[in-house]
């Protein structure tokens, strides 16, 4: 099997060696060359183009943004930012995103070195999965944020009795997504009339990132788009998103749904877990509610949409065709969690049909 070659260009020379050295570890991986900006990496990539490149924003001659765009109209190709996130950087990084980034690897302004080499294993596997994604697909992009690996009880309350309505007339759709997840979801939402069941959505993506996402969407979409803060409604025509960092649950007060936001260990390697939200919903909503599980890497999810199966709910995962990664959507179906799949197009439709039923 041939190697995935990589380019990393960065201009901070510890940045360089550091990541260079960490990818050449792994037997699949190549580092063509390491650079310092835009223009060295241009000129190198006329005589060898990458499968990925690893690329920080803030550069001397050219900033990230404006080169990845330049990739993307010449050459679509992965792309792993790799960058220190701020308060104003967020947006930066969102950019990135939007122009086609695959993945975000976060770094600090202090303790680079060491967190380089502790965040090793994030690395690789965005790198890996960058080389697998189809990146023609992309407009937007969902940064790919790995750690420790727990179970969804560590985070779900413990049983106090409450179940789900054997039916209520409020419907609630969950959605759980990762890569490619920002332009699948934002052409769901948009084709959504303002009339519409009731959404959760956990999106994988770090602090700072969701709020941004979130008004984005707001902006474009018919329905309302905010970041879920606790004890949010879910009510018809509104969307809520896990903050990144924290995790979602739905909650049942009488035959009305609200979320709950909490703090928590990683789930599947991640927080917010789409596996944890899944869980809740069917605990709470059981039959009142339709799971979908879309494009994105790793398996987060596929246990919880079995639950939400074996509670009663219906279950879709999106199609091979039109995913730009078929990890999730792939371990959800393998564990027999998941009714139908359909195409990204039909998933505004099959929300629509699930108001029916109400």
């Amino acid at each position: 099997m041939a190697r995935i070659k990589v380019m990393v260009v960065d201009d901070s020379a510890v940045v360089r060696q550091v990541v260079t050295g960490l990818l050449q570890e792994d037997a699949g991986i190549e580092v063509l060359c390491a650079v310092g900006d835009p223009l060295q990496a241009m000129a190198r990539m006329k005589t060898q183009w990458p499968d990925v490149i690893v690329l920080d924003i803030e550069m001397p001659h050219m900033d990230g943004i404006t080169f990845l765009k330049k990739i993307m109209a010449e050459r679509p190709t992965p792309v792993v930012i790799c960058s220190t996130l701020t308060e104003k950087g967020a947006q930066t990084s969102l950019a990135a995103l939007s122009a086609g980034a695959v993945a975000i690897i976060t770094k600090p302004k202090l303790g680079l070195k060491q967190f380089l080499t502790d965040a090793s294993d994030d690395l690789l596997l965005a790198v890996k999965s960058a080389a697998r994604a189809k990146v023609g697909r992309l407009l937007a992009q969902a940064p790919i944020v790995v750690q420790a690996k727990y179970n969804a009880d560590a985070v779900l309350p413990a049983a106090d009795g409450t179940t789900a309505m054997i039916q209520t007339t409020e419907r609630v759709v969950a959605l759980g997504t990762s890569t490619g997840g920002t332009q699948a979801l934002e052409l769901v939402l948009r084709q959504l009339p303002r009339v519409c069941p009731g959404i959760v959505i956990v999106q994988h993506m770090p602090e700072k990132f969701t709020a941004e996402f979130a008004n984005r969407l707001d902006g474009l979409c018919q329905i309302e788009v905010r970041e879920a803060q606790n004890n949010d409604r879910v009510a018809p025509g509104r969307a809520l998103i896990a903050p990144g960092g924290k995790h979602l649950l739905l909650r049942r007060n009488g035959a009305q749904y609200h979320v709950e936001v909490k703090d928590g260990p990683l789930v599947n390697r991640h927080r917010p877990s789409v596996d944890v939200l899944f869980r809740s919903v069917a605990k709470c909503a059981g039959a009142n509610a339709l799971g979908v599980i879309m494009t994105g890497m790793g398996d987060d999810g596929a246990a919880g949409l079995l639950e939400m199966r074996q509670a009663g709910a219906r279950t879709l995962a999106q199609d091979e065709d039109s995913c730009v990664v078929f990890g999730m959507p792939k371990e959800a179906i393998k564990l027999g969690g998941v009714e139908r799949t359909v195409p990204l197009g039909a998933i505004a439709r099959e929300i629509m049909a699930q108001a029916r039923l109400a």
